[in-house]
């Protein structure tokens, strides 16, 4: 009984370091990220910062939408299944390999049309780039998935704090020598994940297989793969639109310029996400194949700390983001600071809804929420619509609150009706107070046996 207690604690705190150093990882590449677009901010101001923006979001939304749940189904039979890796991996890469060609041939003929605001330089600049970037943000993805699926988070931690830590590098250079323009930054960009690429084919490639014959032998054995896939992609697919179609409303109806302040506050609401981001990249991964009790145990307790430590922390953070905005990228960028509180409230909120809907994916029924999600999607982009005409940046923003408050309700509702878990168990439970109290002695006592 005593080695099966230490091994349930030993996998306890693994999951709270992968959760820390996740943390970690996402803080510095906030970091990173933040002084990045002050760079550029100042450098091409807001038109240009909107322009170079534009270019930049489209390859990410593509392939998410290209991704058709692949990396999630792969962490899920990964982690049941390790054996298979190399022919789990394999088939990824047979499957998005076809699909980034043909994703390559819309975005070459489709960009004039979803960048029409824009000058035609920017449109040249943007074709040649989403359709070279697209086959590798789609590669990426299965490698992401495996490094996950295996709970190598140091390699999946790494490679996403390459990409921004590059960009930063090259622009830095580029601004020191004088010689930044807005083709140059695209070119830094793609160097950035073309090296984030090499970087995971070295580190996994014991699992990388190149029999393509063997893959192709277990095609019919691993069409459990392809079922998951294509039931979770409903969900993720809804996400992808909830958390980008703001982007397109902008791109459609406002300026390159509203672009540009836009891209500047919502990356800047994103820090309040950073311990909620790193808690669903790990929860999933680590609560895959448990039983339901430890699955909703995980979540829940994950939910309401953050939940709870990020709303503590959020108001006197916007006051203190809203003075920074004015400061480090300029006095133009103040005319989205109301945009920034409600995009700040939104991503607590947003946060805290995805990890709850972790747990349906970590119980193998991806599904459960689908229609649930699809009417807070349909709610978001119905106020996109009705809200963006009258009152620009912050009509957006709080569609997008009104719609991620919808999805905590959702899942909060899904839990009780499907699974019969009282919605105040999982919003509220005094025992979260002596478990952090317990870690908190724990690492004391780690400290002074040091």
């Amino acid at each position: 009984m005593m080695e099966l207690a230490s091994k349930g604690n030993i996998k306890q705190r693994s999951i709270y370091t992968s959760i820390l150093m996740t943390s970690f990882a996402n803080i510095l590449i906030m970091g990173i990220t933040t002084v990045t677009s002050i760079i550029t901010s100042r450098m091409f101001g807001a038109e240009g910062k909107g322009e170079l923006a534009a270019i930049l979001f489209w390859p990410g939304f593509l392939t998410n939408l290209a991704t058709l749940g692949l990396p999630t189904a792969l962490i899920y039979h990964i982690k049941k299944n390790s054996i298979q890796i190399p022919v789990y991996m394999g088939m990824g890469f047979l499957v998005q390999i076809p699909i980034s060609i043909i994703l390559g041939f819309i975005s070459w003929f489709g960009v004039s049309t979803w960048l029409s605001n824009y000058p035609d330089s920017v449109i040249s600049i943007a074709r040649v780039y989403i359709t070279s970037l697209s086959p590798i943000f789609l590669i990426i993805g299965v490698l992401a998935a495996t490094a996950q699926g295996t709970e190598k988070f140091h390699i999946y931690n790494f490679a996403r704090l390459f990409a921004p830590l590059i960009n930063f590098v090259g622009l830095v250079f580029l601004w020191i020598s004088g010689t930044l323009s807005l083709e140059r930054a695209i070119i830094v960009s793609f160097i950035s994940y073309f090296i984030v690429l090499g970087f995971y084919a070295y580190t996994l490639r014991m699992h990388i297989s190149i029999q393509i014959s063997k893959v192709m032998g277990h095609i019919k054995s691993s069409l459990h793969l392809f079922s998951f896939a294509a039931r979770v992609s409903g969900v993720e697919l809804l996400n992808t639109l909830y958390n980008q179609f703001d982007k397109i409303i902008i791109l459609a109806l406002l300026t390159p310029r509203d672009f540009g302040l836009y891209s500047v506050v919502y990356a800047l609401s994103r820090m309040f996400n950073v311990f909620q981001t790193a808690i669903t990249n790990v929860i999933f991964p680590k609560a895959a194949g448990l039983e339901q009790e430890k699955v909703f145990g995980l979540v829940g307790r994950s939910f309401r700390i953050s939940m709870i430590f990020m709303m503590i922390i959020v108001v006197p953070s916007m006051i203190v983001g809203r003075y920074f905005i004015g400061l480090l990228f300029g006095e133009e960028f103040l005319d989205a600071s109301s945009a920034f509180y409600l995009l700040s409230l939104e991503c607590v909120v947003g946060g805290g809804a995805s990890i709850l809907a972790s747990s349906f994916n970590a119980l193998g029924r991806p599904g459960v929420i689908l229609v649930g999600q699809s009417s807070a999607v349909v709610i978001t982009i119905t106020l996109f619509f009705l809200l963006t005409p009258h009152y620009g940046l912050h009509g957006i923003a709080l569609a997008l609150l009104t719609g991620s408050v919808v999805r905590i309700m959702v899942s909060l509702i899904s839990l009780k009706k499907i699974y019969s878990i009282p919605m105040r168990q999982m919003v509220f439970n005094k025992d979260d107070v002596h478990f952090l109290l317990k870690r908190l002695n724990q690492q004391k006592f780690l400290r002074r046996g040091r």
